[in-house]
């Protein structure tokens, strides 16, 4: 019998295996094909305060081994969240990570004021993977300074109760020391990695191929740098919870992500071309924990770090 289950925080969830914040919406898509008490939890799409229409289409392009998106975190905004769709989830039973996203520091506090009451949240992901509309467009996530002021002022609106997993870009020179700056203010995890900041050119038009021009590059040409960026801030800071994401599409590739550090995994990507993947992951990744003699997920976690005399100690956590 294996155990799968995790924690992020003071947060329980019985499967390490979570949906990726965009890739599900608020989980009644999944819902048709999937039963979402059986994975670990739904990662909403990233909330703001208002409604979002998005960036200008075209919003995809395929790559080789992935696909970039630029959709400009569409979305209904705060308040209908909370009368509609939050409320559904938690009719499901399903357990709820709710993702945040702001222009300003102010407006992720108060996001933070609005849902700290709400029912049925397990935790909030703080996506500061957003441009700071008060420091011309930089994005929060590759300034130190204002990814901690936001984390800082999310945690002060939240109290201690609820936690904070920091939803962090891999487009940084140092991922780690942004990493430690988060927890210090008060994150109590970090989803690792967000898409990687990419681009198309039309050759028919010679023009940039998406209306926004940039893009996240999402699927499996990513996962080595997900692996890295977990591996990485795993070794520096090894009591902190991973949410591991990045080019998921099979059992191996989450196991590779948990070996790596990482406390639970998100399925995104693979989620459009085969809606129950995360499903067939979860499934996969229990056989092959059985194969190499874990009796746990917990047992595999930062598994890659230890030294090779210890590799036979598996049994014994």
């Amino acid at each position: 019998m294996i155990d799968l289950s995790t924690t992020l925080g003071n947060a329980w969830f019985p499967s390490p295996l979570f949906t990726a914040s965009g890739c599900a919406s608020s989980g009644k898509e999944l819902a048709q094909f999937i039963d979402l008490r059986e994975i670990g939890a739904v990662v909403t799409k990233s909330v703001m305060s208002k409604p979002r229409h998005g960036r200008a289409t075209p919003r995809m392009a395929e790559t080789p081994s992935g696909m970039i998106n630029s959709i400009g975190l569409q979305g209904p905004g705060i308040d209908q969240f909370l009368a509609h769709d939050l409320p559904w989830l938690v009719s499901q039973k399903a357990r709820v990570i709710v993702s945040l996203a702001g222009e300003t520091v102010e407006e992720y506090a108060t996001l933070a004021r609005k849902v700290r009451s709400a029912p049925g949240i397990s935790a909030l992901e703080v996506n500061i993977s957003c441009p700071n509309v008060e420091n011309r467009g930089l994005v929060f996530a590759c300034d130190p300074d204002a990814s901690r002021r936001v984390i800082d002022g999310v945690r002060k609106t939240l109290g201690g109760e609820l936690p904070i997993i920091a939803k962090l870009s891999p487009d940084v020179t140092d991922l780690v020391s942004i990493a430690r700056g988060v927890v210090d203010a008060g994150a109590d995890g970090l989803a690792l990695i967000n898409t990687v900041l990419s681009m198309v050119i039309n050759l028919d038009t010679m023009r940039p191929h998406l209306g926004g021009k940039t893009g996240g590059l999402s699927g499996p040409a990513i996962r080595p740098i997900a692996v890295r960026a977990i591996y990485q801030v795993h070794e520096a800071l090894p009591a902190v919870p991973i949410l591991g994401m990045g080019g998921v599409a099979s059992g191996r590739d989450a196991l590779e992500l948990i070996l790596a550090g990482a406390k639970g995994v998100s399925v995104g990507t693979a989620s459009f071309g085969d809606p129950a993947a995360i499903v067939t992951i979860q499934n996969e990744l229990k056989e092959l924990l059985k194969v190499r003699g874990f009796t746990s997920v917990a047992q595999a976690v930062g598994y890659a770090h230890r030294p090779v005399e210890d590799m036979d100690t598996r049994h014994e956590q």
